[in-house]
């Protein structure tokens, strides 16, 4: 009678430690799979969004504008969430040099140098929210091939125990068993691939969002140290900001 081999025959004839292999690449399948679609969406979505504040954020006639509109919008994505934490930044340390509030070693140091702290913690902030499941993609493209050929090892290993113990070793009988657990190899490189290819795809697209935040960053930092330094000490960044355009447009005017 023959046998009908396949990877229905291959599940029926596994061992605990082969079952245990496929749970587990079944694991890291989906949860690659589940990365995939949730941080591709979250990307689109924080692209559109942050191409969105700067378009606003340039067009803004003074700082105040683009305050208003923070305030309206909330923190969405990369580029408000630093301009937010520089809002803040300015806030905190006029209120503790104005005697408002206690001075502690979070503001030491020059008015640019805390802005510059302030600005360089959001950036880490979202560097990391952009880096969340990386390491999971990178485990499972780097692991799951070895698991799959560990599977294979096993299964050849039970099926040669087999043959052996029924004393027919022709090519028929040889191939078949050993043709099943092959599977397990190319279940491992279905897992890998997918994985290694999404991680490549989301560092490349966090080093591009990374550098344009740094960009960003440098641009904002000339906007909002000038309102730290202005005086008198209660001069807020809008007014210092509507003053400059004041002058520029009254020397363009005259």
């Amino acid at each position: 009678m023959e046998t009908t081999l396949g990877f229905g025959h291959f599940l029926t004839h596994t061992d605990g430690i082969a079952r245990f292999i496929l749970a587990l690449m079944l694991i890291m399948s989906v949860g690659t799979w589940y990365l995939i679609a949730t941080k591709g969406l979250q990307a689109l979505r924080a692209q559109k969004k942050g191409a969105e504040f700067l378009a606003a954020f340039w067009a803004a006639p003074s700082l105040d504008a683009v305050a208003r509109h923070l305030r309206q919008t909330g923190v969405t994505e990369a580029f408000s969430h630093l301009v937010h934490h520089g809002f803040t930044a300015i806030e905190q340390h006029k209120a503790g040099r104005d005697g408002h509030t206690a001075r502690g070693l979070v503001d030491a140091g020059t008015p640019d140098e805390f802005l510059t702290r302030a600005l360089k913690r959001a950036i880490a902030q979202d560097k990391s929210r952009l880096e969340y499941g990386q390491t999971f993609l990178a485990t499972v493209a780097s692991s799951a091939p070895f698991v799959g050929l560990f599977g294979t090892v096993w299964g050849i290993y039970h099926a040669l125990m087999a043959i052996g113990m029924s004393g027919q070793g022709t090519l028929d009988k040889v191939a078949g068993p050993v043709g099943e657990a092959l599977i397990m190899t190319a279940i491992g490189l279905a897992v890998a691939i997918p994985a290694a290819v999404a991680y490549n795809a989301f560092a490349r697209a966090n080093r591009n969002t990374l550098a344009e935040l740094n960009s960003f960053a440098h641009d904002l930092f000339n906007f909002l140290a000038t309102g730290l330094k202005s005086t008198p000490l209660q001069a807020d960044v809008a007014a210092t900001s509507e003053r400059i355009i004041a002058r520029v447009q009254a020397r363009a005017s005259a």
